[in-house]
């Protein structure tokens, strides 16, 4: 973790601001990550944590992940009833509390076109073993984290020039052995931007693990605080080795931001 005395001094700071967002990844941040990516679930002491600052006053958790919306609330076992607010695929798609349902960034005109594609992509790599395509809202993403150097390979050679032919306007995105392909530009900035803006926060907290998480990480203000659960190259002020650091990190800032409402 970074030097605790510089940590716990950000900490203290983001504990007195008046309006404080909370906006995390999910997938490597507070869920490991897994083979089966839908039964994926938060660390308890994560969840916790989450929940601790949820109920606050004056403090916004949002879930930000690549995921498409209706698939981050089955792995984050979010309910209506829920506090979180949640941006999927990217920040294309929203779910915020109290209103009537999943609200999109955008309407998604090519769906037509999206499942062409997907299928296509499915069948180019049906007989790589490992390599499996996930259909999302407004584009695929092709999974290679079971499969073996050439399989993997060949899968994202075959679906890139399928993309590139195709659907050259649509964005591409690799991850953690992924590779996401989507119609809409959208990146996790947007969302951190949306959501700041819609909550009024006078500063942000971002945590993410994935280099899809760097747009927002990059994005922040001065003020803000991104944390990079791992170790690589980062926009990130601070590092924490994994997601039970980082959720200790998370109900700290909890703890102290709790004091200083009593």
């Amino acid at each position: 973790m970074t030097g605790q005395v510089r940590l716990d001094d950000e900490l203290e700071r983001l504990a007195r601001t008046e309006r404080l967002l909370v906006a995390l990844d999910v997938d490597g941040t507070l869920a490991p990550l897994g083979d089966r990516p839908m039964e994926v679930r938060m660390l308890p002491a994560a969840r916790q944590a989450v929940t601790a600052l949820a109920a606050l006053p004056g403090t916004t958790v949002a879930l930000v992940s690549g995921r498409t919306l209706s698939h981050l609330r089955v792995i984050t076992e979010h309910t209506d009833d829920s506090p979180l607010l949640l941006a999927g695929s990217h920040g294309a798609e929203y779910w915020v509390p109290g209103e009537d349902g999943p609200a999109a960034g955008r309407d998604d005109d090519d769906a037509a076109r999206r499942d062409v594609l997907t299928q296509r992509a499915e069948a180019l790599v049906e007989d790589l073993a490992g390599a499996w395509i996930e259909p999302k809202t407004f584009g695929f993403a092709v999974h290679t984290r079971l499969a073996g150097a050439e399989a993997t390979g060949a899968a994202q050679s075959a679906v890139d020039a399928l993309v590139a032919a195709e659907a050259p306007g649509w964005r591409r995105r690799t991850g953690r052995d992924v590779i996401e392909y989507a119609s809409t530009d959208e990146g996790k900035d947007t969302a951190v931007a949306r959501l700041r803006q819609q909550t009024r926060a006078t500063a942000v907290l971002f945590a993410g693990d994935d280099v899809t998480d760097e747009d927002a990480l990059g994005s922040l203000q001065p003020g803000d605080l991104g944390v990079l659960v791992g170790d690589r190259p980062s926009h990130a002020s601070v590092r924490v080795p994994d997601i039970p650091a980082f959720a200790v990190l998370l109900a700290r800032l909890a703890d102290l931001r709790a004091g200083r409402r009593n």
